[in-house]
């Protein structure tokens, strides 16, 4: 049987406001606790946990960060990895956007899942279609 959820990329920049209190973090919380009910599917590239757990560390500490690491378990995030696709893809989304290879991951994803995508970053990402700014 497959997975009929409605399926999120998320930029690093959403998962960041889990942690953060800024603008958009009740939109990025609302996200994952949609994932935790089980009514929509969360996917991210592989460097979203890295860039996560780097601002978790800054912003509360060391020890903050197996915390840090738990709630992204507890979310149910599906972490894609590097593959041939996701790097092809990710070459595209740099032309089409005119954004960073690093910030071009995310919505490769996106793009290879026909997943709804979304970020904080409206420099890097505003041009990706349908996005769903955070």
């Amino acid at each position: 049987m497959s997975d009929r959820r409605a399926t999120y990329v998320l930029d690093a920049s959403v998962g960041v406001k889990w942690f953060k209190r800024e603008a958009g973090s009740d939109a990025a919380h609302a996200l994952s606790d949609r994932s935790i009910a089980g009514e929509i599917r969360l996917v991210a590239p592989t460097h979203f946990v890295h860039e996560v757990l780097s601002v978790v560390q800054r912003e509360l500490g060391n020890s903050a960060i197996v915390e840090g690491w738990e709630h992204l378990q507890d979310s149910g995030i599906t972490i894609v990895p590097l593959t041939d696709d996701v790097i092809r893809e990710a070459a595209r989304q740099c032309d089409l956007l005119g954004c960073s290879f690093y910030d071009s991951l995310a919505p490769a994803c996106a793009s290879l899942l026909d997943a709804t995508f979304a970020s904080a970053d409206t420099r890097a990402h505003g041009g990706y279609p349908g996005v769903e700014i955070v």
